[in-house]
């Protein structure tokens, strides 16, 4: 059923996007991290890029690095909390291409600390960067799409934190909630009126950028990922693909299905569950950075695609290779459902 309704979503086919070498794409939070990442890829197979982000000594030398090797690329400083810079990279596209075919809302920033001791000042500017930057931006391309005539791709880019909250990152989570609510519900409109956009939203497991150490952190250890960890090339491949092809949702790492799923069915045993594991996973035994040297109010450093996480690297997902391809997702979702069935019809002793 998930590979059916990602497949035909909107009533696009595949046929209706571009491929991605006739396409101009804007990627906001490109200077490093899953955004830098996305944009190489993107212009090592034939792309324009737009890139976008806060870094702009980063963002010339990432703009330099691509026109180095032939691809076509510009740059645009801008802040996505700021209406008014999200407007500046439309214009900026507009201006050097004369249009843009995908956006993709990627700049996202985070908060490690216990709810009650995050200062809401800075859970404001979170909510300006992680979910601001993504209604600015989608209302931005939306507007583009229909105005054009041409159908086109917004990707935001969420969390498994958007799906379950979690403990720790207890402000970050409500923040990725609200840009899963906001893409269902704008896609759903969108799907009404027939509009010619294709609406997607990326659930991004664990994945080893440098999104530990851009963070603003309230606790006494370094924020780190501690685990499995899915390379930011994963990511990449997925909104690339969804660039072309219109898909409803794309998961990255089997553990951010499964966390959707678990928490979804049994809701109480995952918080206890969220509990017990996320403390350990989600620190380094070493100190934490000043608050003031994070990325939250100004830009934090660019040009580094990997981050000082510890654990298992993955090379790929194998779960973002299925969701390309429809009877392998669909067996894939029919082998977790008939698992969780046997489970819950085992006989119990």
């Amino acid at each position: 059923m998930t590979a059916l309704t990602n497949q035909a979503f909107n009533g696009m086919n595949n046929k209706t996007l571009k491929k991605l070498e006739d396409q101009v794409i804007v990627i906001t939070g490109a200077s490093s991290g899953i955004g830098l990442v996305t944009a190489r890829m993107a212009g090592s197979k034939g792309a324009k890029v737009v890139a976008a982000a806060r870094n702009e000594d980063a963002l010339q030398e990432l703009v330099d690095e691509l026109r180095a090797k032939g691809r076509t690329a510009t740059w645009v400083k801008a802040d996505a909390g700021r209406e008014e810079d999200i407007k500046k990279i439309a214009e900026t596209a507009i201006n050097a291409f004369g249009r843009f075919d995908t956006w993709v809302n990627n700049a996202g920033v985070a908060i490690f600390g216990h709810a009650m001791d995050v200062d809401n000042e800075d859970i404001k500017r979170m909510f300006d960067t992680n979910f601001w930057g993504v209604v600015y931006g989608s209302k931005i391309a939306v507007n583009h799409f229909k105005e054009r005539g041409v159908p086109g791709a917004l990707i935001n880019v969420g969390s498994l934190f958007g799906d379950r909250g979690t403990v720790i990152q207890s402000t970050y989570a409500p923040s990725k909630f609200a840009v899963h609510g906001w893409t269902e519900s704008l896609r759903m409109e969108l799907e009404k009126k027939k509009a010619p956009v294709s609406v997607t939203l990326i659930h991004p497991g664990r994945i080893d950028t440098p999104y530990n150490e851009h963070a603003t952190s309230y606790m006494a250890k370094q924020p780190a990922h501690i685990g499995m960890l899915y390379p930011p090339q994963a990511v990449a491949e997925a909104i690339l693909f969804s660039a072309e092809n219109p898909k409803r949702d794309m998961y990255v790492g089997s553990q951010a299905k499964a966390l959707k799923l678990i928490g979804t069915l049994f809701p109480r045993c995952t918080d206890k569950l969220m509990e017990l594991i996320m403390y350990p996973t989600q620190q380094a035994d070493r100190p934490s950075k000043p608050r003031e040297e994070s990325a939250l109010h100004q830009a934090g450093y660019g040009m580094h695609e990997r981050g000082t996480n510890e654990g298992w690297r993955r090379s790929r997902s194998l779960y973002v290779k299925a969701c390309k391809h429809p009877i392998c997702s669909t067996a894939v979702a029919a082998g977790i459902g008939l698992t969780v069935w046997a489970l819950i019809k085992r006989p119990r002793t």
